[in-house]
């Protein structure tokens, strides 16, 4: 069966409100999702302020949009990366953006994508404001980006009792797996990561000291865990069952 063709990004990078340092890491994040068919920095590149940025657009092949500030206090970026992208999407040509910003001035523009269907998939740091981070599907804080896609997570793991403490996550990992799970109560990783992301847009296993999301599971030690073959030459599945459902068998 042939392979599905990856999903064409477009990658916006507010410069004035990211840093070069994170961003062969965003990238190789961003091949998890798709192919970069568009990668543009914005910002006004006479400012020294953004001189640090030149190696890595040269490197990566980021296109630099120049916009200059007009008025002191004003962030004429925002404007110009805002515009750029109602301009891509109108196009018609892509099936997802990559916003890389903190800043929640680009809340509406990424709930106007999802309203046309696309995905959304936000970059930033942990102070970015809420409604940003609500408004995306999917948003990655870059402080848990490492720069290798396969590398271990940059957090100390948590240990089990410290997992367990947190009342917010038990709860999204059981009621996820309830969710997914079929009468006996399995439920495949896969569906119940899907429904995790719709209900946390941010919700990242790297976050607490983990890799992947079956890594975490498992080191809640709330669930049992089944690797099930899904066919001759195909990878096994991971499948999950909480340890406390009522009625298992």
């Amino acid at each position: 069966m042939a392979n599905e063709p990856a999903a064409k990004l477009a990658v916006l990078i507010d410069a004035d409100n990211a840093q070069p340092a994170i961003i062969e890491a965003l990238l190789a994040e961003i091949a998890k999702y798709g192919t970069a068919h568009v990668k543009r920095a914005y910002g006004d590149w006479t400012d020294s302020h953004l001189k640090s940025w030149k190696e890595e657009l040269l490197r990566q092949s980021i296109q630099p949009m120049q916009q200059f500030g007009y008025t002191r206090g004003k962030n004429s970026t925002d404007s110009a990366l805002i515009i750029d992208a109602m301009d891509l999407l109108y196009s018609g040509r892509f099936d997802g953006f990559c916003i890389a910003s903190s800043d929640s001035d680009f809340t509406r523009l990424a709930g106007r994508i999802r309203e046309s269907g696309l995905m959304v998939y936000g970059f930033g740091e942990r102070k970015t404001p809420e409604p940003f981070v609500a408004a995306c599907d999917k948003f990655i804080y870059v402080e848990n980006l490492t720069g290798k896609p396969d590398e271990a997570a940059p957090q100390k793991p948590r240990s089990a009792a410290q997992l367990k403490q947190d009342s917010a996550l038990v709860n999204l990992l059981r009621n996820a797996v309830e969710a997914a799970s079929d009468d006996d109560g399995w439920a495949a990783l896969g569906p119940v990561g899907s429904i995790i992301s719709k209900q946390r847009p941010d919700f990242d296993a790297r976050s607490y000291g983990y890799g992947k999301l079956s890594g975490l599971i498992a080191a809640t030690s709330l669930f049992e865990i089944e690797r099930r073959s899904s066919g001759e030459g195909r990878p096994k599945t991971i499948h999950v069952r909480n340890h406390a459902r009522p009625g298992k068998r």
